[in-house]
């Protein structure tokens, strides 16, 4: 596969004579498995000048966070650097010793990992994980220490915080957390490997402004990894482009996005949801069509318990009204905490109501007896964010998709393996992927098995919460397509729970946004992208990563 290779102008032409911080050059990674040993990076060369940002983006398995890794000397026991040269300011860290690489982390190099839930000792205050990193490099690490690098990395009231435990904290205020955590040590080098994917684009302008400016002050060079383009543009000086262990095309961010000359970039962009116009939002012959949902004057209150035994109530959705067109996308969108999810789950029935309605055909559902409950669940059903989670480890594929139908005594067992054959073929499984287990598949296929699974007991409304937000671009674009054909094969309604609004824009029909529990707007997603008509909307809106470089890419 040929790589291609921008033109160099004459600012970089200049660059090209300093010594890179980071240097991969010809780099291979080789893994022994139990079936051989199997090369995840080929013949790689990245570079990153000091002061750079440099980001390295393509699909799940394209190699980029293993070389990220491989610079830190952080590969599993199974892998290794199997050609090539790893140089850190202009030294061979290849094969470094241990001595020399508890030296490089933390003081020289730097990192903020994706998930801050599985990175964070949940079982260890905020400020003891800032002063052991600082401990460890030999710096000072007084409660005053570990309060200025939690305020470096925007936590307000640092002093309290520190003392709180990770569960306490949102997602945007753990992930500020290891931002402090990679910064704590004044690095030359900030490794981020996807710290905002999984962030409510808000959220995401706020550490990313904020990360900038840190790394501005103390003139720190950041690799970022990412599969988010938008992002990439936005926020690095060049992009590299990495498909099947290889970089295939790198460049400045801005000419590669909106120029790409290798065909898998040009893939990656045109995969890329749109901002522009789109014909879903835009039928007029339905918006006349049947109310399937009717969701009126929705209250949820939560019981917290404060200091002394006392306890108050918080209302997570307040006064919310809206209905769900059947046969359409209705898609809610909002911040983290805005009460979207507490929706979805009272539709559900996996949450009560504390007060208002939601009839589903014309049915308060909180009426429902017991065997009404069972058979409400064969007609709606849910596709839940993570196909890492929601899928059973113990069941083979065959299985789980094969449960809703042995519970709802669906068939019998010649014809419920057809269903799942069935099933497979048209979330374009194959048949054979039936004998797997969750962990030998992909994230994209994974999420087909849940879609298969969703599909089983021909509903008629599902319930998407965040089901692609966890998905590469490629990915994503692939399921949105499938679920996009379904809804016009099956009939399917959508409620669209997500923080994407790119994607809104590409599978929506109608949008309602919430705000803090509150409904604030609610439209066809046409009207609300072109003329929103609430600051909050207009804050989301203008909140997306890259989104002027992506309406004209």
């Amino acid at each position: 596969m040929s790589t291609s290779t921008r033109v160099e102008t004459p600012e970089t032409a200049g660059a090209t004579e300093r010594t890179p911080l980071l240097e991969l050059r010809n780099v291979g990674i080789t893994f022994k498995t139990t079936t051989g040993d199997v090369e995840a990076v080929k013949d790689t060369t990245i570079t990153v000048m000091p002061g750079e940002t440099v980001a390295i983006v393509g699909e799940s398995g394209s190699g980029k966070s293993t070389s990220a890794l491989a610079a830190m000397g952080l590969l599993p026991s199974n892998g290794r650097v199997s050609e090539g040269q790893i140089f850190f300011d202009g030294e061979d860290i290849t094969h470094p010793s241990r001595k020399r690489l508890e030296a490089l982390r933390g003081r020289e190099i730097g990192m903020v990992p994706q998930d801050p839930m599985s990175n964070l000792n949940p079982v260890w205050k905020i400020g003891f994980q800032v002063r052991e990193t600082l401990k460890a490099n030999g710096l000072p690490s007084t409660d005053a220490d570990v309060a200025q690098a939690l305020k470096d990395a925007g936590l307000s009231d640092a002093e309290q915080r520190m003392n709180q435990y990770p569960h306490e904290f949102s997602g945007g205020m753990r992930q500020r957390a290891l931002i402090a955590i990679g910064l704590a040590c004044d690095p030359k080098l900030l490794i981020a490997d996807e710290p905002t994917s999984a962030l409510d684009v808000t959220v995401q302008k706020q550490i990313l402004n904020h990360l900038d400016r840190l790394t501005d002050e103390k003139g720190t060079s950041v690799l970022l990894i990412t599969h988010d383009l938008g992002l990439a543009a936005e926020r690095a000086d060049r992009v590299v482009v990495m498909q099947k262990g290889r970089v295939v095309e790198s460049g400045p961010a801005q000419a590669l996005l909106q120029n790409p000359q290798h065909p898998y970039t040009q893939e990656l962009v045109r995969a890329v949801p749109s901002l522009t116009p789109e014909d879903i939002g835009a039928e007029d012959e339905g918006a006349a069509a049947d109310e399937i949902v009717s969701i009126k004057d929705l209250v949820k209150e939560y019981k917290i318990r404060g200091s002394w035994g006392r306890s108050t109530q918080f209302r997570a959705v307040d006064q919310v009204s809206f209905g769900i067109r059947k046969g359409h996308t209705t898609a809610i969108v909002g911040e983290s905490g805005s009460g979207k999810s507490t929706v979805a789950k009272m539709l559900l029935g996996l949450e009560d109501i504390t007060s208002g309605t939601i009839e589903v055909n014309g049915r308060d559902i909180s009426t429902q007896s017991g065997k009404e409950w069972f058979d409400f669940r064969r007609r709606v059903q849910p596709i839940f964010q993570n196909p890492y989670g929601s899928l059973d480890p113990m069941r083979s594929v065959f299985r789980t998709i094969e449960e809703p139908l042995r519970v709802h005594k669906v068939g019998d067992v010649a014809s419920r393996r057809q269903k799942v054959h069935d099933l497979l073929d048209r979330v374009a499984l194959p048949r054979q992927l039936g004998d797997r287990y969750p962990s030998e598949l992909s994230g994209g296929q994974r999420q087909r098995v849940a879609i298969a699974r969703a599909l089983a007991l021909d509903p008629e409304i599902v319930v998407c919460d965040e089901a692609v937000s966890a998905l590469d671009v490629l990915v994503q674009d692939q399921v949105l397509k499938l679920l996009g054909q379904l809804q016009e094969d099956l009939g399917l309604t959508y409620l669209f729970i997500t923080h994407d609004l790119a994607v809104v824009r590409e599978i929506a029909h109608d949008v309602c946004v919430m705000e803090s529990g509150r409904l604030v707007e609610v439209g066809s997603v046409e009207d609300v992208f072109e003329n929103p008509q609430q600051d909050y909307t207009k804050h989301l809106l203008d909140a997306i990563p890259g989104k002027d470089l992506l309406e004209t890419a």
